[in-house]
């Protein structure tokens, strides 16, 4: 039976469907001749981890109440369990990860998930890939920070998995992967990358008011969380958040423009997230610096409805439709409303699913179309396990 050692870094909704998906896997991988063996998980305050991180693992029951746990919005710090583990808070964390991961790379061999969604992972996932382990990723943010950051966590391509950062468990960068190392060259890719923007542009189409749509997205549960710390003094990975869904977060455009570069850069481009023209669904003065969430939802998008309503309109008035996208052309990449044929793939979209487009010279005329749902912690959280399971003959 071959064993993966798995070290988690963020307990989120992701991450903690992660942990059930292995539970409930066990016996289908099992028949595959794999075992995922977790030896350590982390959110903001504490690491847990076994004692003996060469032969023993979190079981099953353990991982199901740190599910139980961290869905409560308690810290690991109050885990306990009859499994010989260890509790490390605060400052501990990072050098204990880096001690695990020392040991295991030089042994058995080590992958170590980011499921946050915070930039704090970046330096001991860099220092992973400096000792020789794999890395296994659905932050965006550790391959959307600098050129430096990306080339060295980049740096073994056949030790890091990111499909969930772009696509959830879509099959977009393994799809761009195999068109790149046949040398099918992709001249340009366009992409609805946000279930909640793909929704408020199709109910746009049917007439409704910006206000109403973004409200039912809202309720919906679509639209992306703003992040804040649970507590003021975590320093370390800043992976417990709570919750305070922001439609702005989605209506600004970041989440899709962080898409759109963590393809730029595997096609190539050596730019970052400045460089990008990130067209914002609302202006400046409505940000959440200077406005609260309330006001936003009570007064502020209602302001909105008359200038989309009027592109709206234009848009069909020539046979289009409008959708938010990401445009990758040459050096040319930017986010942002864009009038598309209503025939086409990224025109016929409903509702929250993900369409991308990739032209390449065998997919010319006719585009290779990936579709299908793009968000959610169900789905994405198996696109890392799927990635987890693809790097296992890395191990012995």
């Amino acid at each position: 039976m071959k064993s993966v050692a798995v070290i988690l870094m963020g307990c989120g909704g992701v991450g903690r469907q992660l942990l059930q998906h292995i539970i409930s896997c066990r016996t289908f991988h099992a028949s595959q001749g794999v075992r995922l063996r977790v030896v350590g998980v982390a959110d903001s305050k504490s690491l847990v981890s076994v004692m003996d991180f060469f032969t023993n693992e979190l079981d099953d029951h353990c991982l199901a109440e740190i599910c139980h746990l961290k869905s409560n919005n308690s810290s690991l710090s109050a885990f306990s369990s009859s499994v010989p583990c260890e509790v490390f808070s605060d400052a501990e964390t990072i050098p204990k990860i880096t001690e695990i991961a020392g040991h295991l790379v030089r042994s058995t061999g080590l992958v170590v998930v980011d499921c946050s969604a915070s930039s704090d992972t970046i330096g001991i996932l860099k220092k992973v890939v400096e000792l020789g382990g794999c890395i296994v990723l659905a932050n965006k943010k550790p391959l959307t920070s600098s050129m430096e950051d990306y080339d060295n966590l980049v740096l073994h391509p056949r030790r890091i998995r990111h499909e969930s950062t772009v696509g959830a468990g879509l099959p977009v960068i393994v799809s761009i992967n195999r068109l790149l190392s046949s040398e099918d060259t992709i001249h340009r890719i366009v992409g609805s990358l946000s279930g909640t923007l793909g929704y408020v542009m199709s109910e746009l189409e049917e007439g409704k008011p910006l206000s109403q749509v973004v409200k039912t997205a809202k309720s919906l549960g679509y639209t992306e969380p703003e992040c804040s710390c649970a507590s003021p003094t975590a320093r370390v990975f800043n992976l417990n958040y709570l919750i305070i869904p922001d439609p702005r977060d989605d209506l600004g455009g970041m989440d899709v423009a962080r898409k759109a570069l963590i393809i730029a850069r595997l096609l190539g481009q050596r730019i970052d997230l400045g460089s990008l023209k990130i067209e914002s669904l609302y202006p400046q003065e409505m940000g959440p610096e200077a406005m609260t969430v309330d006001k936003f939802m009570a007064n502020g998008v209602a302001q909105l409805d008359n200038h989309i309503a009027e592109r709206v309109k234009k848009a069909a008035s020539k046979g289009n439709v409008l959708r938010y996208v990401c445009v990758i052309e040459g050096s040319r990449c930017e986010v942002g409303i864009q009038e598309l044929p209503k025939d086409s793939a990224l025109g016929r979209l409903k509702g929250s699913d993900n369409v991308v487009e990739i032209y390449s010279r065998c997919y010319n005329e006719q585009p290779l179309v990936i579709q299908g749902a793009g968000a959610g912690n169900d789905t994405t959280a198996a696109g890392v396990l799927a990635d987890i399971l693809d790097i296992q003959d890395l191990f012995t």
